[in-house]
């Protein structure tokens, strides 16, 4: 046979399952500087995060607390480093304060985002939260049925509040929050009709539950992806609280932990997902290089995603 028709199944690389997909690729300025306990990355600069997020591959960004709250100067920024604005973290009190209180405050958020040309508004009820309180044991708060129907009116009366901005919400559940397991996922996601679900491979690792399981499940809820591993060892301490969990490394960039990405990416391509995927990684900067991180993350899912 002629060498040049020779061709073994073990030399056929398959296609990525989401080659060729209307999909973007962004990153978390959290991978430098971490909002919850802002000693980790305290020191480095908001022009060394964006510099090294477009040096490593990535089309847009997220917010963080370095950021400019006022549009201009956002903008301006951004551009600096041929940025786009993907998205940006609201904390709703839905369940403790007037539907009016919050929706105002909610209002603020989505202009600066239809500004910067963002298509999406993360949102997580913050209320009772105690991921962000040190040394305190992460779990899941608990609401009272009333509390429930407070908070699933809310979340949809905001989805409609940012759909007439073009504005779609994507809510985030997250450990020590009161959306942390899957129970309370499914029972939001069965309370409310128009709000769409951001999918947190970490966070849902986390909490144990199959990333790819969720995403077929609401698939048609889909609406914003957040891409980022777990290394379950740190897990192994009892009673760990949010803080310690990310100070030991519980979190990093896919491909470095267990997360089942090749599933994770089969999955999305099934639900034929489009829009954005973001790369996170809370970590301690001092102990995991962000370049070296955000470059490895970004190399994985290119490899193994096809984007």
């Amino acid at each position: 046979m002629n060498p040049q028709f020779e061709n073994s199944a073990s030399t056929i690389k398959e296609k990525p399952p989401l080659a060729g997909r209307a999909i973007k690729i962004g990153a978390q300025p959290i991978i430098w500087s971490n909002d919850d306990f802002q000693e980790l990355g305290g020191d480095i600069s908001l022009e060394t995060c964006l510099q090294e997020m477009k040096e490593s591959g990535y089309a847009g960004t997220e917010l963080g607390h370095k950021f400019p709250k006022e549009p201009e100067a956002l903008k301006r920024v951004l551009e600096n480093f041929g940025l786009e604005l993907v998205s940006g973290w609201h904390c709703t009190y839905l369940s403790a304060e007037s539907f009016e209180k919050e929706s105002e405050r909610f209002s603020a958020h989505l202009a600066l985002l239809k500004a910067l040309g963002s298509g999406i508004a993360i949102v997580a009820e913050c209320a009772g939260r105690n991921f962000n309180k040190r040394g305190v044991p992460v779990e899941q708060p608990a609401l009272s049925d009333e509390d429930w129907k407070t908070l699933s009116s809310g979340l949809d009366r905001l989805a409609a509040q940012a759909a007439d901005s073009g504005i779609t919400v994507a809510y985030h559940h997250h450990m020590g929050t009161v959306i942390q397991n899957e129970d309370a996922i499914d029972r939001l996601m069965e309370s409310t009709r128009t709000l769409g679900l951001l999918v947190d491979t970490g966070h849902l690792s986390f909490a144990g539950i199959d990333p790819s399981a969720l995403i077929s499940k609401y698939k048609d809820r889909l609406a914003h992806v957040h891409l980022k591993d777990l290394r379950p060892e740190v897990l192994g301490a009892e009673d760990l609280s949010f803080e310690k969990a990310v100070k030991q490394g519980v979190f990093t960039v896919p491909g470095d932990g267990a997360v089942d990405f090749k599933s994770v990416f089969s999955v999305l391509a099934e639900a034929e997902y489009e829009g954005w995927m973001v790369v996170e990684a809370e970590q301690d900067p001092a102990k995991a290089n962000p370049l070296e991180y955000a470059k490895k993350g970004r190399a994985f899912i290119k490899e193994n995603a096809g984007v």
